[in-house]
């Protein structure tokens, strides 16, 4: 059993969860300063610098990348379940407002052009991350304010815009720098960041002071379940002829590009497409890494690189969207965007109809010609947050027939590794449950080494789902730490507890120790480390996964799928 997490750590986050809870029980808005005392009493992980006057760049950074940019116009922010929630709180038409969303964070939102912001919530996990996420950065914006709201940097940033400069010389990113108490490097890396109007949006948090508010519409199970089948069921209209509970399922949570990358193999039949826009539109960087890749100068996957290249490709043309879309379809992958509800991407592939020939070379496997003949699915989503995936998981499993695995992939923060490693549990906490669930992962590290160049895989390991990201600190981490629980992460765990009630016959346990080694079907959990949180301040916030953070999550949808694939012609 794992021993109790010391005051300083677990007592002061439960005390600011209920804090936020409580407040948020109330019919009228709450103002987000009422919580910044206890969001500074938690000492968390991801703000190291809350209770500071120096402004916290990385807490800043990595809050702009999880909040809409409407964020600085927003002082009303709500939160409902479904457009009906909406409705019947006083705001009827929401998705005729403007919809917005932000580079580091899925989650469906709405932007009435003047001062409210409207968010889709698909579990309490979505306000254990929302209202720190605001809380925080709320602090770092009025530490802005309180630095470079005087005349001289008002009228400089004025002239600045007047002039339409868009970005500094060295001079100016200096003298600003230091009017913000800031190095040049870091001052740079907010404006780069925030993108073309990096300084306007600068400009406008040193003209004004900020006041967020927000509002719970509603928070019952029932709400959320309601949503969650309102999902499933766009599902079911999207594919009219398909009969869900008559056809075998390996269901995989994941992203929306590694298994239709792989399987439809779009990328790899435009490399010559995508090689005139390297050379044409590309960087330096990328041009230099594509031929040393050529040139066999570097162990980098080609078929990885292209993927990379086509979504950089689709950025800068649009319009290329719909023949990629074509082609997966005509490879039996059809993608099913969420309506009305919150943001996840379901994909379904037919096994029966993939391109074998065509899809990515390191996922044939012997047999292959077998799959003809399959009547089994994949079905993909873009995976939830947090306790969204118990709930999306439980409400697949009654609507189909047979489930022939489950596997997950996602984000977490190492303890004990580096940014791109993956690590592969055998024992997961759940601090949602309080269970520690025990199972054998049919993914190994000897499935992903092969595929993975830059980073290392480290199986055997114990992963721990937490509540939220700011909801963890030094003392809360190190406990865990000295228990050998090195993998932290939010899925894994809601996961787990549902694969429990699809396994066993009543719902699952609270606070006990959950052996599922005998669920009749596989599960394989992967995890690649986008956080060192031991480092004080390196998060996602700080850093950018770039091209390299491909590798691991390829290496482990590459897994993945050949473990599916060889079930499944084993079973024909």
């Amino acid at each position: 059993m794992i021993r109790t997490v010391p005051t300083s750590g677990n007592e002061e986050i439960n005390l600011y969860i209920r804090t936020y809870y409580s407040l948020l029980r109330s019919t009228r808005e709450v103002q987000i300063k009422t919580l910044i005392e206890a969001h500074k009493r938690i000492n968390s992980a991801l703000h190291v610098l809350a209770d500071k006057p120096q402004i916290d760049v990385a807490a800043l950074l990595y809050t702009s990348m999880r909040l809409p940019e409407c964020i600085d116009q927003t002082s009303l922010v709500i939160m409902g379940q479904s457009e009906r929630v909406f409705s019947q709180h006083g705001y009827p038409e929401v998705e005729r407002w403007q919809q917005v969303s932000a580079p580091g964070r899925r989650r469906r939102s709405f932007y009435n052009g003047q001062d409210t912001l409207a968010v889709y919530i698909a579990s309490r996990s979505d306000i254990d991350d929302l209202i720190p996420t605001l809380t925080a950065y709320q602090m770092e914006r009025r530490k802005l304010y309180n630095r470079l709201n005087k005349t001289a940097v008002l009228d400089a940033l004025q002239a600045w815009q007047d002039a339409g400069v868009e970005e500094p010389g060295k001079n100016e990113l200096k003298w600003l720098a230091k009017q913000a108490n800031l190095s040049s490097k870091e001052l740079k890396q907010l404006l780069q960041t925030w993108g073309k109007g990096g300084l306007a949006r600068l400009q406008a948090m040193a003209q004004h002071k900020h006041e967020l508010s927000v509002r719970s519409l509603a928070g019952s199970l029932t709400d959320y379940k309601r949503a969650t089948r309102q999902w499933w069921r766009n599902t079911e209209r999207a594919l009219p002829d398909i009969a869900f509970e008559e056809r075998p399922i390996y269901f995989i949570s994941s992203n929306t590009h590694t298994m239709a990358n792989l399987l439809s193999g779009y990328a790899l039949c435009q490399e010559e497409t995508l090689n005139q826009f390297i050379n044409a539109r590309g960087s330096d960087l990328l041009r230099r890494e594509y031929q040393d890749i050529l040139a066999q100068n570097v162990p980098s996957s080609l078929e990885n690189f292209l993927y990379y290249a086509l979504k950089k490709y689709e950025a800068v043309y649009p319009q290329s969207v719909r023949a990629r879309l074509e082609h997966e379809r005509q490879t039996g992958l059809v993608r099913i965007p969420s309506e009305h509800a919150f943001d996840i991407e379901m994909q379904v592939a037919r096994l029966d109809q993939l391109n074998v020939m065509g899809m990515d070379r390191r996922l044939r496997v012997p047999g292959m010609q077998k799959l003809a003949r399959s009547q089994a699915l994949i079905l993909n989503i873009d995976y939830p947050l947090g306790m969204a995936a118990y709930q999306v998981l439980t409400e697949i499993a009654r609507n189909i027939e047979t489930v022939r695995g489950v596997y997950i992939m996602g984000k977490a923060a190492t303890l004990n590794g580096r940014v791109g490693d993956v690590m592969i549990p055998g024992v997961v906490h759940d601090e949602h449950s309080l269970n520690t669930y025990l199972f054998r992962n049919c993914i190994t590290a000897d499935d992903v080494a092969p595929y993975l160049v830059y980073g290392t895989v480290m199986d055997n390991q114990k992963a721990i789902t937490v509540p939220g990201t700011f909801l963890q600190n030094e003392g809360y981490m190190s406990v865990f730490y000295e228990e050998g629980y090195t993998d932290m992460e939010m899925e894994a765990g809601p996961y787990l507890s549902g694969i429990y009630e699809m396994a066993r016959p009543k719902r699952h346990p609270y606070n006990e120790i959950v052996d599922l080694h005998h669920v009749p079907f596989p599960i394989g959990i992967l995890h690649y480390a986008s956080d060192t949180p031991l480092s004080k301040g390196a998060n996602l916030g700080a850093q950018n996964l770039s091209y390299f953070g491909m590798d691991p999550t390829y290496a482990s949808m590459i897994a993945i799928l050949r473990a599916v694939l060889q079930m499944e012609i084993g079973s024909l």
